[in-house]
Protein backbone atom coordinates (compact mmCIF):
# COMPACT_ATOMS: atom_id res chain seq x y z
CA UNK A 1 0.00 0.00 0.00
CA UNK A 2 1.34 3.53 -1.14
CA UNK A 3 0.51 6.65 1.23
CA UNK A 4 -0.74 8.46 -1.70
CA UNK A 5 -2.79 11.48 -2.14
CA UNK A 6 -5.39 9.13 -3.34
CA UNK A 7 -5.31 7.19 0.24
CA UNK A 8 -5.80 10.11 1.78
CA UNK A 9 -8.56 11.20 -0.06
CA UNK A 10 -9.99 7.57 0.89
CA UNK A 11 -9.02 8.21 4.48
CA UNK A 12 -11.01 11.65 4.79
CA UNK A 13 -14.14 9.88 3.01
CA UNK A 14 -13.94 7.58 6.08
CA UNK A 15 -14.03 10.07 8.75
CA UNK A 16 -16.97 12.10 6.68
CA UNK A 17 -14.44 15.19 5.87
CA UNK A 18 -13.94 15.38 2.19
CA UNK A 19 -16.69 17.83 1.57
CA UNK A 20 -15.12 19.98 4.32
CA UNK A 21 -12.96 22.97 3.30
CA UNK A 22 -9.94 23.81 5.36
CA UNK A 23 -8.98 27.59 5.23
CA UNK A 24 -6.31 27.24 8.46
CA UNK A 25 -2.43 27.66 7.41
CA UNK A 26 -1.07 24.72 5.05
CA UNK A 27 -0.04 22.05 7.00
CA UNK A 28 2.38 20.19 4.94
CA UNK A 29 4.99 21.41 2.54
CA UNK A 30 4.89 19.43 -0.27
CA UNK A 31 1.07 19.37 -0.81
CA UNK A 32 0.41 22.77 -2.34
CA UNK A 33 -2.93 24.65 -1.96
CA UNK A 34 -4.01 23.95 -5.38
CA UNK A 35 -3.69 20.19 -5.34
CA UNK A 36 -7.38 18.64 -5.63
CA UNK A 37 -7.05 16.93 -2.60
CA UNK A 38 -5.93 19.58 -0.26
CA UNK A 39 -9.14 20.20 1.65
CA UNK A 40 -9.03 16.56 2.63
CA UNK A 41 -5.63 16.62 3.33
CA UNK A 42 -5.90 19.39 5.96
CA UNK A 43 -8.89 18.43 7.39
CA UNK A 44 -7.20 14.68 8.46
CA UNK A 45 -4.44 17.19 9.85
CA UNK A 46 -6.50 19.48 11.44
CA UNK A 47 -8.67 15.85 13.11
CA UNK A 48 -5.14 14.52 14.73
CA UNK A 49 -5.62 11.32 12.24
CA UNK A 50 -2.58 11.98 10.23
CA UNK A 51 0.65 13.88 11.53
CA UNK A 52 3.28 13.42 8.30
CA UNK A 53 6.64 12.56 8.86
CA UNK A 54 7.60 15.37 11.71
CA UNK A 55 9.37 17.57 9.19
CA UNK A 56 6.34 19.54 7.88
CA UNK A 57 5.95 16.82 5.11
CA UNK A 58 3.24 14.86 3.87
CA UNK A 59 5.35 12.24 1.55
CA UNK A 60 2.42 10.94 -0.57
CA UNK A 61 4.04 8.57 -2.43
CA UNK A 62 6.03 7.21 0.40
CA UNK A 63 4.85 3.28 1.51
CA UNK A 64 3.92 3.01 4.65
CA UNK A 65 3.77 -0.47 6.79
CA UNK A 66 0.56 -1.68 8.58
CA UNK A 67 1.56 -0.31 11.81
CA UNK A 68 1.46 3.47 9.97
CA UNK A 69 -2.07 2.36 8.50
CA UNK A 70 -3.07 1.04 11.84
CA UNK A 71 -2.35 4.70 13.82
CA UNK A 72 -4.47 6.10 11.32
CA UNK A 73 -6.93 3.70 12.00
CA UNK A 74 -6.77 4.35 15.39
CA UNK A 75 -7.66 8.10 15.10
CA UNK A 76 -9.94 7.73 12.80
CA UNK A 77 -11.54 5.24 15.55
CA UNK A 78 -11.58 8.05 17.81
CA UNK A 79 -13.64 10.79 15.60
CA UNK A 80 -16.17 7.80 14.26
CA UNK A 81 -18.89 9.02 17.04
CA UNK A 82 -19.75 12.06 14.96
CA UNK A 83 -19.85 10.14 11.39
CA UNK A 84 -22.42 8.70 9.00
CA UNK A 85 -23.38 4.95 9.03
CA UNK A 86 -21.78 4.68 6.08
CA UNK A 87 -18.19 6.47 6.80
CA UNK A 88 -18.35 3.97 10.34
CA UNK A 89 -19.27 0.70 8.75
CA UNK A 90 -16.07 1.65 6.36
CA UNK A 91 -13.50 2.47 9.40
CA UNK A 92 -15.28 -0.88 11.38
CA UNK A 93 -14.11 -2.79 8.11
CA UNK A 94 -10.79 -1.08 8.64
CA UNK A 95 -10.47 -2.37 12.05
CA UNK A 96 -11.61 -5.84 11.43
CA UNK A 97 -8.43 -5.72 8.92
CA UNK A 98 -5.68 -4.28 11.36
CA UNK A 99 -6.99 -5.42 14.52
CA UNK A 100 -3.51 -7.38 15.02
CA UNK A 101 -1.81 -3.97 14.90
CA UNK A 102 -4.46 -1.76 16.76
CA UNK A 103 -4.19 -4.28 19.45
CA UNK A 104 -0.22 -3.61 19.53
CA UNK A 105 -1.37 -0.08 20.01
CA UNK A 106 -3.45 -0.76 22.95
CA UNK A 107 -6.51 -0.33 20.51
CA UNK A 108 -8.90 -3.13 22.16
CA UNK A 109 -10.59 -5.34 19.91
CA UNK A 110 -13.32 -6.08 22.29
CA UNK A 111 -13.72 -2.06 21.00
CA UNK A 112 -13.55 -2.59 17.28
CA UNK A 113 -16.18 -5.61 17.79
CA UNK A 114 -18.47 -3.22 19.81
CA UNK A 115 -18.15 -0.36 17.03
CA UNK A 116 -19.04 -2.93 14.35
CA UNK A 117 -22.06 -4.73 15.76
CA UNK A 118 -23.93 -4.03 19.12
CA UNK A 119 -24.73 -7.57 19.68
CA UNK A 120 -21.74 -10.53 19.22
CA UNK A 121 -22.82 -14.25 19.47
CA UNK A 122 -20.68 -16.85 20.19
CA UNK A 123 -21.48 -20.71 21.19
CA UNK A 124 -19.99 -24.26 21.98
CA UNK A 125 -21.55 -27.71 20.60
CA UNK A 126 -20.34 -30.14 23.36
CA UNK A 127 -20.88 -34.14 22.64
CA UNK A 128 -20.30 -35.89 26.07
CA UNK A 129 -19.94 -39.08 27.26
CA UNK A 130 -20.28 -40.63 30.79
CA UNK A 131 -19.82 -44.23 31.99
CA UNK A 132 -20.55 -44.69 35.48
CA UNK A 133 -19.83 -47.64 38.18
CA UNK A 134 -20.92 -47.91 41.63
CA UNK A 135 -20.78 -51.16 43.69
CA UNK A 136 -23.56 -52.25 45.24
CA UNK A 137 -24.67 -53.93 48.67
CA UNK A 138 -24.97 -57.52 47.49
CA UNK A 139 -21.51 -57.08 45.66
CA UNK A 140 -23.27 -55.77 42.29
CA UNK A 141 -22.26 -53.39 39.98
CA UNK A 142 -24.72 -50.53 38.63
CA UNK A 143 -24.15 -49.60 35.87
CA UNK A 144 -25.06 -46.08 33.53
CA UNK A 145 -24.06 -44.93 30.10
CA UNK A 146 -24.79 -41.71 28.98
CA UNK A 147 -24.82 -40.07 25.43
CA UNK A 148 -25.56 -36.39 24.79
CA UNK A 149 -25.17 -32.98 22.48
CA UNK A 150 -25.20 -29.85 24.53
CA UNK A 151 -25.73 -26.89 22.47
CA UNK A 152 -24.84 -22.87 23.97
CA UNK A 153 -24.99 -20.21 22.42
CA UNK A 154 -23.77 -16.50 24.01
CA UNK A 155 -24.88 -13.41 22.80
CA UNK A 156 -23.10 -9.99 23.96
CA UNK A 157 -25.10 -6.80 23.50
CA UNK A 158 -23.30 -3.68 24.08
CA UNK A 159 -25.34 -0.90 25.80
CA UNK A 160 -22.52 2.10 26.36
CA UNK A 161 -19.24 2.14 27.12
CA UNK A 162 -19.70 0.60 31.06
CA UNK A 163 -22.15 -2.00 30.43
CA UNK A 164 -23.15 -5.19 28.23
CA UNK A 165 -25.94 -7.68 28.63
CA UNK A 166 -24.87 -10.89 28.77
CA UNK A 167 -26.93 -14.62 28.17
CA UNK A 168 -26.37 -18.00 27.19
CA UNK A 169 -29.35 -20.10 25.38
CA UNK A 170 -28.81 -23.80 26.15
CA UNK A 171 -30.41 -26.63 24.29
CA UNK A 172 -29.80 -30.73 25.19
CA UNK A 173 -30.10 -33.96 23.41
CA UNK A 174 -29.93 -37.59 24.46
CA UNK A 175 -28.63 -39.49 21.94
CA UNK A 176 -29.04 -42.86 24.07
CA UNK A 177 -32.71 -41.95 22.81
CA UNK A 178 -32.35 -39.69 20.06
CA UNK A 179 -34.86 -37.27 21.54
CA UNK A 180 -33.94 -33.64 23.11
CA UNK A 181 -35.59 -33.99 26.41
CA UNK A 182 -35.17 -30.64 27.58
CA UNK A 183 -36.20 -27.54 25.49
CA UNK A 184 -34.15 -24.72 24.87
CA UNK A 185 -33.89 -22.11 27.53
CA UNK A 186 -32.36 -19.10 29.39
CA UNK A 187 -29.56 -20.49 31.57
CA UNK A 188 -28.59 -17.53 32.26
CA UNK A 189 -29.11 -13.10 31.95
CA UNK A 190 -27.30 -10.46 33.38
CA UNK A 191 -26.47 -6.91 33.12
CA UNK A 192 -22.80 -6.17 33.36
CA UNK A 193 -20.90 -2.55 34.27
CA UNK A 194 -17.48 -1.96 34.48
CA UNK A 195 -15.75 1.60 35.81
CA UNK A 196 -12.01 0.28 35.65
CA UNK A 197 -11.17 -2.01 38.55
CA UNK A 198 -14.91 -2.09 39.55
CA UNK A 199 -17.28 -4.04 38.22
CA UNK A 200 -21.43 -4.79 39.02
CA UNK A 201 -23.36 -7.74 37.93
CA UNK A 202 -27.36 -7.38 38.07
CA UNK A 203 -29.16 -10.32 37.00
CA UNK A 204 -29.43 -14.48 36.70
CA UNK A 205 -25.62 -15.19 36.87
CA UNK A 206 -22.67 -17.51 37.02
CA UNK A 207 -21.81 -18.65 40.73
CA UNK A 208 -18.13 -19.87 40.80
CA UNK A 209 -16.18 -20.40 44.27
CA UNK A 210 -12.74 -18.95 42.99
CA UNK A 211 -10.72 -19.49 45.93
CA UNK A 212 -11.63 -22.98 45.79
CA UNK A 213 -11.56 -23.68 42.11
CA UNK A 214 -15.25 -24.21 41.75
CA UNK A 215 -14.86 -27.27 44.55
CA UNK A 216 -18.09 -25.46 46.59
CA UNK A 217 -19.88 -23.81 43.66
CA UNK A 218 -20.66 -23.93 40.28
CA UNK A 219 -23.90 -22.98 38.95
CA UNK A 220 -26.05 -19.66 38.77
CA UNK A 221 -27.82 -17.33 41.07
CA UNK A 222 -30.52 -14.71 41.14
CA UNK A 223 -28.96 -11.21 41.86
CA UNK A 224 -25.87 -9.16 42.42
CA UNK A 225 -22.62 -8.79 42.76
CA UNK A 226 -20.34 -6.50 43.32
CA UNK A 227 -15.97 -7.30 42.55
CA UNK A 228 -13.05 -4.40 43.25
CA UNK A 229 -9.78 -4.50 43.06
CA UNK A 230 -7.13 -5.43 40.78
CA UNK A 231 -3.82 -7.82 42.48
CA UNK A 232 -6.04 -8.33 45.16
CA UNK A 233 -9.82 -8.94 44.37
CA UNK A 234 -12.86 -8.56 46.89
CA UNK A 235 -16.33 -10.13 45.61
CA UNK A 236 -19.89 -8.99 47.43
CA UNK A 237 -22.28 -11.17 46.39
CA UNK A 238 -26.18 -11.73 47.06
CA UNK A 239 -28.95 -13.49 45.84
CA UNK A 240 -31.31 -17.09 45.43
CA UNK A 241 -30.35 -20.08 44.56
CA UNK A 242 -32.59 -22.49 43.55
CA UNK A 243 -29.87 -25.81 42.28
CA UNK A 244 -29.05 -26.45 45.90
CA UNK A 245 -29.12 -30.62 46.30
CA UNK A 246 -31.96 -30.64 49.19
CA UNK A 247 -35.82 -30.91 49.02
CA UNK A 248 -37.35 -27.75 50.22
CA UNK A 249 -40.66 -27.90 52.19
CA UNK A 250 -41.94 -24.57 51.91
CA UNK A 251 -39.43 -22.55 49.69
CA UNK A 252 -37.78 -23.84 46.47
CA UNK A 253 -34.84 -21.21 46.77
CA UNK A 254 -32.41 -20.43 49.05
CA UNK A 255 -31.08 -17.22 50.55
CA UNK A 256 -27.86 -16.73 49.61
CA UNK A 257 -24.68 -14.03 50.52
CA UNK A 258 -21.21 -14.64 49.52
CA UNK A 259 -17.97 -12.55 50.56
CA UNK A 260 -14.53 -13.85 48.79
CA UNK A 261 -10.83 -11.95 48.70
CA UNK A 262 -8.28 -13.33 45.67
CA UNK A 263 -4.79 -11.93 45.35
CA UNK A 264 -1.98 -12.60 42.62
CA UNK A 265 1.44 -12.26 43.82
CA UNK A 266 4.35 -14.23 41.29
CA UNK A 267 3.77 -17.36 40.69
CA UNK A 268 0.92 -17.68 43.96
CA UNK A 269 -2.32 -17.30 44.00
CA UNK A 270 -4.10 -17.76 46.94
CA UNK A 271 -8.01 -16.61 48.12
CA UNK A 272 -10.18 -17.33 50.98
CA UNK A 273 -14.66 -16.78 51.11
CA UNK A 274 -17.42 -16.81 53.55
CA UNK A 275 -20.45 -17.99 52.05
CA UNK A 276 -24.29 -18.14 54.29
CA UNK A 277 -27.07 -19.58 53.05
CA UNK A 278 -30.18 -19.85 54.12
CA UNK A 279 -32.93 -22.49 53.50
CA UNK A 280 -35.64 -24.57 54.67
CA UNK A 281 -34.27 -28.13 52.54
CA UNK A 282 -31.56 -28.31 54.98
CA UNK A 283 -34.24 -29.25 57.99
CA UNK A 284 -33.07 -33.18 57.95
CA UNK A 285 -31.76 -35.54 60.03
CA UNK A 286 -28.99 -36.09 57.58
CA UNK A 287 -28.09 -32.59 57.66
CA UNK A 288 -27.58 -31.58 60.96
CA UNK A 289 -29.00 -33.08 64.77
CA UNK A 290 -30.82 -29.63 65.36
CA UNK A 291 -32.56 -29.49 62.11
CA UNK A 292 -30.48 -26.07 61.00
CA UNK A 293 -32.16 -24.42 58.29
CA UNK A 294 -28.31 -22.08 57.67
CA UNK A 295 -24.92 -23.43 55.95
CA UNK A 296 -22.14 -21.09 57.17
CA UNK A 297 -18.96 -22.04 55.03
CA UNK A 298 -15.84 -21.03 55.06
CA UNK A 299 -12.94 -21.81 52.51
CA UNK A 300 -9.45 -21.07 51.25
CA UNK A 301 -7.77 -21.78 48.24
CA UNK A 302 -5.04 -21.51 46.31
CA UNK A 303 -2.20 -22.43 43.60
CA UNK A 304 1.35 -22.11 42.92
CA UNK A 305 3.11 -22.52 40.10
CA UNK A 306 6.54 -24.31 39.78
CA UNK A 307 7.34 -23.19 36.02
CA UNK A 308 5.26 -22.42 33.14
CA UNK A 309 4.48 -26.04 33.12
CA UNK A 310 3.54 -27.78 36.55
CA UNK A 311 1.04 -26.12 38.96
CA UNK A 312 0.10 -27.31 42.73
CA UNK A 313 -3.40 -26.33 43.93
CA UNK A 314 -5.52 -27.50 46.87
CA UNK A 315 -8.29 -26.11 48.67
CA UNK A 316 -10.18 -26.67 51.84
CA UNK A 317 -13.76 -26.06 53.02
CA UNK A 318 -16.00 -26.54 56.21
CA UNK A 319 -19.44 -25.86 57.14
CA UNK A 320 -19.54 -25.61 60.90
CA UNK A 321 -23.79 -25.84 60.61
CA UNK A 322 -23.66 -29.07 59.18
CA UNK A 323 -23.04 -32.48 61.37
CA UNK A 324 -22.75 -34.42 58.87
CA UNK A 325 -20.73 -34.46 55.54
CA UNK A 326 -19.44 -31.04 56.13
CA UNK A 327 -16.05 -31.09 55.25
CA UNK A 328 -14.33 -30.83 51.77
CA UNK A 329 -11.09 -30.69 50.47
CA UNK A 330 -9.10 -31.31 47.05
CA UNK A 331 -5.27 -31.19 45.90
CA UNK A 332 -4.06 -30.83 42.11
CA UNK A 333 -1.16 -31.71 40.62
CA UNK A 334 -1.33 -29.75 36.75
CA UNK A 335 1.19 -30.46 34.01
CA UNK A 336 0.33 -27.39 31.06
CA UNK A 337 -2.88 -26.97 29.67
CA UNK A 338 -4.93 -26.65 26.26
CA UNK A 339 -5.62 -23.56 24.84
CA UNK A 340 -8.74 -24.23 22.56
CA UNK A 341 -7.14 -22.27 19.53
CA UNK A 342 -4.01 -23.76 20.11
CA UNK A 343 -4.03 -27.02 17.93
CA UNK A 344 -1.93 -29.25 19.30
CA UNK A 345 -1.31 -27.88 23.17
CA UNK A 346 -2.67 -30.62 25.59
CA UNK A 347 -2.57 -31.00 29.42
CA UNK A 348 -2.88 -33.18 32.05
CA UNK A 349 -3.27 -33.50 35.70
CA UNK A 350 -4.24 -35.70 38.86
CA UNK A 351 -5.95 -34.89 41.80
CA UNK A 352 -7.29 -36.24 45.16
CA UNK A 353 -10.79 -34.96 46.39
CA UNK A 354 -13.00 -35.80 49.25
CA UNK A 355 -16.16 -33.79 48.89
CA UNK A 356 -18.68 -34.33 51.73
CA UNK A 357 -22.22 -33.59 50.10
CA UNK A 358 -23.27 -30.96 53.09
CA UNK A 359 -20.82 -28.32 52.04
CA UNK A 360 -19.57 -29.13 48.30
CA UNK A 361 -23.03 -28.50 47.21
CA UNK A 362 -22.68 -27.92 43.59
CA UNK A 363 -18.95 -28.63 42.92
CA UNK A 364 -17.27 -28.06 39.04
CA UNK A 365 -16.14 -31.77 38.17
CA UNK A 366 -17.10 -33.75 35.35
CA UNK A 367 -16.25 -37.11 37.06
CA UNK A 368 -18.22 -38.14 40.03
CA UNK A 369 -18.40 -35.60 42.98
CA UNK A 370 -21.82 -36.03 45.12
CA UNK A 371 -20.23 -37.18 48.78
CA UNK A 372 -17.87 -39.31 47.29
CA UNK A 373 -13.62 -39.34 48.11
CA UNK A 374 -10.91 -41.03 45.85
CA UNK A 375 -8.55 -39.83 42.95
CA UNK A 376 -8.92 -38.68 39.84
CA UNK A 377 -6.47 -38.14 36.31
CA UNK A 378 -7.31 -36.77 33.24
CA UNK A 379 -6.06 -35.07 30.04
CA UNK A 380 -7.55 -32.15 27.65
CA UNK A 381 -6.01 -31.91 23.95
CA UNK A 382 -6.39 -29.30 21.02
CA UNK A 383 -7.09 -31.28 17.76
CA UNK A 384 -7.92 -28.51 15.91
CA UNK A 385 -7.99 -24.30 16.33
CA UNK A 386 -11.34 -24.56 18.38
CA UNK A 387 -11.72 -27.84 18.78
CA UNK A 388 -10.93 -29.56 22.03
CA UNK A 389 -11.05 -32.83 23.55
CA UNK A 390 -11.07 -34.02 27.58
CA UNK A 391 -10.60 -37.83 29.04
CA UNK A 392 -11.57 -37.80 32.30
CA UNK A 393 -11.11 -41.16 34.90
CA UNK A 394 -12.33 -41.17 38.96
CA UNK A 395 -11.73 -44.04 41.12
CA UNK A 396 -12.80 -43.98 44.95
CA UNK A 397 -15.58 -44.52 47.63
CA UNK A 398 -18.77 -42.98 48.05
CA UNK A 399 -19.02 -41.45 51.50
CA UNK A 400 -22.05 -42.60 53.18
CA UNK A 401 -21.19 -46.03 51.73
CA UNK A 402 -18.24 -46.97 51.99
CA UNK A 403 -18.86 -48.92 48.54
CA UNK A 404 -16.29 -48.43 45.53
CA UNK A 405 -17.56 -45.35 42.95
CA UNK A 406 -15.94 -45.40 39.50
CA UNK A 407 -17.00 -42.51 37.00
CA UNK A 408 -15.55 -42.79 33.38
CA UNK A 409 -16.13 -39.05 31.52
CA UNK A 410 -15.42 -37.86 27.80
CA UNK A 411 -16.00 -34.62 25.75
CA UNK A 412 -15.52 -33.05 22.43
CA UNK A 413 -16.19 -29.26 22.30
CA UNK A 414 -16.40 -26.73 19.08
CA UNK A 415 -16.10 -23.34 19.53
CA UNK A 416 -17.76 -20.76 17.42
Amino acid sequence: MKKTLVSALTTALVVGAASTTFAAANPFSDVPADHWAYDAVSQLAQDGVIEGYGDSTFQGNKNITRYEMAQMVAKAMAKSTNVSGTDKALIDKLAAEFSDELNNLGVRVANLERNADKVKWTGEMRTLYTSQRDKQADGSQDKENTYKVSFRLFPTAEVNDHWSVKARLTSNISLNEDSSNNSTKLTFVHADGTYGNFQVKLGKQELFSDETEGMLFDDFFSGAKVTFGKDVKGTVEAGRISDIPFSGTTDPAADYVGLQVNANEGKLTAGAGYRYLKFDGFKTSSYSRDNSDKAKIWSVGGRYAFDNNVSLGGAYAENPEADYYEKAGNVSVNYKGAGKQDAGSWGAWVSYRHLGKNVAFIPTYDTYDENTKGWEVGTEYTLLKNVKAWGEYFQGKKLDTDRTAKYLFGRLSFYF
